[in-house]
């Protein structure tokens, strides 16, 4: 296999490698292709550092989602560079290792980083809106069972992120909030829902902001 980072120079060696983590540590995985990263993903990480007693957060920049059109999609380096720019934890490292490795599926991703990492403690962060659609997600019963899930609130009802199909598959699995900072050591499936500050804000209405023809 070539060397990634020949063929994709504009992102920077680094961004293309797993970010250094030591065992025993707590750490969150937040991916997105955050086109563009707002303020309102920040919110998300800094409730899931706070809640979850995370050491680290892996702000984890897609090549592309699988389940929305790349056409208003901005280069990766570019995503990258405004993700740097939105958050300034020293917990919170940007990564788009997914790409070094040609991974396209979520399912892979996290199979990939239990593989690479034994002894640390992971837990998938998501946004609630994410809840409504995580069905139709490639595998998304494999990523359940890889790590337990944290989903914090968003926008919009919460009743019906609540009544999802994956929040009623796994329901017996669900933990009491209280419990979050305990969460990425405890064995898979299990997952919390987050209560919290939520922002309206949204990646597909800054797009529109920015570009009002198209």
């Amino acid at each position: 296999m070539s060397d990634i980072s020949t063929l994709y120079p504009e992102v920077g060696h680094r961004y293309l490698r797993m970010p250094h983590v030591e065992k025993g540590m707590q750490v969150g995985l937040f991916g997105g292709s955050f086109n563009p990263p707002h303020a309102g993903h920040a919110l998300v990480a800094e409730i899931a550092l706070r809640r979850l007693a995370l050491d680290q957060l892996w702000w984890m920049v897609t090549p592309g989602n699988p389940l929305k059109s790349t056409r208003e999609l901005a280069p990766l380096a570019e995503r990258i560079q405004l993700s740097e720019k939105v958050m300034h934890d020293p917990r919170v490292k940007v990564t788009a290792f997914e790409l070094r490795h040609h991974i396209r599926y979520t399912a892979d991703t996290l199979a990939l980083v239990k593989a690479r990492n034994p002894g640390v403690d992971f837990v998938w962060i998501m946004g609630a809106d994410n809840l409504r659609d995580f069905h139709r997600w490639q595998r998304w019963r494999q990523i359940a069972m890889t790590f337990p899930i944290a989903v914090i609130d968003r926008p919009g009802s919460t009743l019906s992120f609540l009544s999802s199909v994956v929040a009623k598959t796994f329901d017996y699995a669900r933990v009491d909030e209280g419990d979050a900072p305990r969460l990425a050591r405890m064995k898979a499936p299990a997952w919390t829902f987050i209560h919290g500050p939520r922002s309206s804000l949204s990646s597909t209405a800054l797009r529109k902001t920015m570009n009002p023809a198209g």
